[in-house]
């Protein structure tokens, strides 16, 4: 196995990584800025208030998307296992 490899799967990982992330990462974004803005504009700051919403706006994003969460993970998974021998020189 050569450096052009490793670095090449470590790549695919990490961007695997973003895009298994980034849907989680966007809603709270969202959801966050939204709350801040109500904040800001009726002057309540209170702690809960941007953390509820926010906890459950994350866990409907990742009920709705957890099936295509777990098929990237899965064919990245299939796609390195059919890689080995190729990797080892075997093929």
């Amino acid at each position: 196995m050569d450096t052009n490899a490793v670095l090449d799967i470590c790549l695919q990982a990490m961007i695997v990584a973003a895009k298994l992330a980034a849907p989680v990462l966007v809603t709270a974004l969202v959801v966050g800025l939204a709350i801040s803005l109500l904040q800001s504009i009726t002057q309540l700051q209170e702690a809960t208030l941007s953390f509820v919403p926010k906890a459950v706006a994350v866990a409907i994003a990742l009920v709705v998307c957890a099936h295509w969460m777990i098929t990237e993970m899965v064919s990245f998974t299939n796609e390195l296992f059919t890689r080995i021998p190729g990797l080892l020189g075997g093929g």
